[in-house]
């Protein structure tokens, strides 16, 4: 059963880390690509900007269903969400949302081709590792013995009615 605290969980992750593979599918094929990513914990949402131009409005319309994943490969820390996604032109939420990366991509938070991309989690995956050195040497611990190493805590937490 999700609880307060592993949603909490999920939010600090996603914090850290802060840039993740946005996966969603054009036509049959599934598509990945980089993106910065601003949450909102109260409203448990994930927004992101995108440009007309990608197609992304496009792929969405098609099919709303996509998979953020985070990874953070110094410590070993994965987050994988899934949910719904939506394209707007809200304006406001444009400006609230402009920042530092925003600024690689655009002049200023008023260019008519930014869109927001709002992300309604449906459940996420986290695996919370060791580090990476302390991950490889219970491997190769275990690779000499029959137990199965302890490469950190994984847990599913539901979003929306958990």
């Amino acid at each position: 059963m999700t609880t307060e605290k592993d949603i909490a969980h999920v939010w600090d992750m996603v914090d850290d880390i802060g840039i993740s593979m946005l996966v969603s599918r054009e036509g049959e094929v599934m598509r990945s690509r980089p993106m910065a990513a601003y949450f909102d914990r109260e409203e448990e949402m994930l927004y992101f900007l995108t440009d007309v131009a990608s197609h992304k409005d496009e792929e969405i319309a098609r099919d709303p269903h996509v998979t953020l994943a985070f990874a953070d490969t110094s410590k070993q820390n994965y987050v994988s969400i899934t949910g719904l996604a939506e394209i707007s032109n809200d304006r406001e939420k444009i400006r609230e949302l402009w920042a530092t990366p925003a600024k690689a991509w655009w002049d200023s938070p008023d260019d008519p081709s930014i869109r927001v991309l709002k992300i309604t989690p449906q459940d996420a995956q986290y695996w919370d590792g060791p580090g990476t050195a302390v991950a490889y040497f219970k491997m190769a611990a275990a690779a000499f013995t029959s137990a199965k190493p302890e490469l950190g805590e994984s847990q599913k937490v539901n979003f929306k009615g958990h």
